[in-house]
């Protein structure tokens, strides 16, 4: 098993709106698609996802509609708008500004 990942505060966000960026999805679908792509490091339980989508709905960043899954069972599927599109293109922005500017720091040598 693999150790899992903490995520700082806010990165919740960023990771359900890019994995919504493909298209349409339900919250079980969501979790299971962040677990996939990064191999198991990071485990979304219904406490932490449901709130996140309940918070970027509010902002507007997502809209829900109920579907019906592959399994014909009743769920709300959530997608992005395009303010949804524009808050990711900005946080993405963001997160590679500050990738950038850590990891200089952490490749860097002080002179002694």
């Amino acid at each position: 098993m693999k150790k899992q990942v903490e995520l700082p505060q806010g990165t919740l966000d960023v990771l359900v709106l890019q994995t919504l960026a493909a298209g349409p999805m339900h919250g079980y679908g969501i979790a299971r698609w962040i677990e996939q792509v990064t191999d198991d490091a990071l485990s979304l339980e219904e406490g932490t996802l449901y709130p996140a989508l309940y918070r970027l709905e509010d902002r507007k960043l997502v809209k829900a509609e109920w579907g019906v899954t592959e399994n014909q069972r009743r769920a709300k599927y959530y997608r992005l708008t395009a303010a949804g599109r524009k808050q990711l293109a900005a946080a993405t922005a963001a997160w590679a500004r500050l990738v950038q500017v850590v990891t200089q720091v952490l490749e860097s040598r002080r002179p002694a």
